[in-house]
């Protein structure tokens, strides 16, 4: 069981670590390839790492495990529509 935990771990750190500079490349068009640029990319992904730290203490402290899987089942469905949503509409730089 704690393979999982460590595997779990890894994967999610390995990701996020391959989003940030996907992102910050993806916005230079937009703002420029000044410092604060990335700086401000990395920020942003480090502040959405520890809202998603602080939601999880909440949510396992607060619900039951029933109710964990509906939350995050209603936050992927609502992810996953937003996508498409900013996909159809939202230009390219």
């Amino acid at each position: 069981m704690m393979g999982h935990y460590a595997l779990t771990i890894f994967l999610s750190a390995f990701l996020l670590f391959q989003i940030q500079p996907l992102i910050g490349k993806y916005i230079l068009p937009w703002f420029g390839g000044t410092p604060s640029v990335w700086s401000t990319s990395m920020l942003f992904f480090q502040t959405l790492l520890t809202a998603g730290y602080a939601y999880a203490h909440w949510l396992v402290g607060r619900l039951s495990v029933r109710r964990q899987g509906t939350v995050h089942l209603a936050l992927l469905g609502v992810s996953l529509g937003l996508l498409l949503v900013l996909g159809l509409v939202w230009d390219s730089p």
